[in-house]
């Protein structure tokens, strides 16, 4: 689960309704 203040990395990805965060990871 990710947390408010989490550090993450995502890749960005355009989707059918615009871009979407993908390969959501925390660091």
């Amino acid at each position: 689960t990710l947390n408010e203040g989490d550090k993450v990395e995502f890749e960005v990805v355009d989707g059918p309704k615009g871009p979407a965060a993908a390969n959501v990871q925390k660091v």
